[in-house]
């Protein structure tokens, strides 16, 4: 089983760290292959360069040159998820739904510690689209930018951990979902912090795209995802 997982925004090292996660959670025998946009802002904190974000991941699978069997997208609270859908024949799965998917079974409600408090908004629209907001207790900002997660692993953990630990004592969550692709590979220290569940959403969309593919599940194309319907789309793909 090959999965691609594509990064959302055009930070090389952001994608090495997805990766190096999704890797560790998949099966033996899946292969991950980690992309990066061509396209795109360093980081995503907003609905304009979301918007773009959602159009460099389109393109970025469409460039890819071989055979793969699902395909995570790898931002949190990004648009896109449905127009790949669209496009593609192969199982789809966003990292804020699989995550909310995820804590949803383990707790009766979750809360999700994100980076600025500009994408709160971005990621409860997000839940509500995917009918995972009943369940949501809190969505909570970190107060530190995405870049700013590679920069020190050590303080990315600290202000994570102390909005976590306000999430259980005010909002009474018993789950932590990490909102942030750049937050990869931190719920093992966020775990040991805080004594709660955590989710992180690359795991979770790694396990639950193996899941659609060995069940033989991919997206209905019945109605709402059925392909684009076949007309000139003027430079598109986008052209070298």
């Amino acid at each position: 089983m090959r999965i691609l997982v594509v990064n959302v925004n055009t930070t090389a090292s952001m994608t090495a760290s997805i990766g190096t996660q999704a890797e560790a959670a998949a099966s033996g025998g899946t292969e991950i292959v980690a992309l990066t946009p061509r396209f795109g802002a360093e980081s995503v904190e907003g609905n304009m360069e979301s918007h773009l974000a959602a159009v460099g991941v389109m393109e970025a699978v469409s460039r890819y040159n071989g055979p793969f069997d699902a395909v995570i997208q790898a931002g949190f609270g990004e648009h896109g998820r449905e127009a790949l859908q669209e496009m593609l024949d192969v199982p789809v799965v966003d990292i804020t739904e699989a995550a909310g998917h995820i804590a949803s079974l383990v707790g009766r409600s979750y809360s999700v510690v994100t980076t600025l408090d500009r994408t709160v908004p971005l990621i409860e629209d997000r839940l509500i689209l995917a009918g995972l907001d009943r369940t949501c207790a809190s969505v909570r900002a970190s107060g530190l930018s995405v870049l700013q997660l590679e920069e020190s692993a050590e303080a990315a953990v600290e202000a994570i951990a102390e909005e976590a630990s306000l999430a259980v004592e005010q909002d009474r969550a018993e789950v932590i979902v990490l909102g942030c692709g750049g937050m990869a590979g931190l719920d093992e220290a966020v775990r040991a912090a805080t004594g709660t569940p955590v989710v992180d959403g690359v795991a979770a969309a790694v396990q639950l795209a193996e899941s659609l593919v060995n069940l033989g599940l991919t997206t209905s194309k019945i109605r709402t995802y059925a392909p684009p319907r076949p007309k000139r789309m003027a430079g598109w793909p986008l052209q070298n």
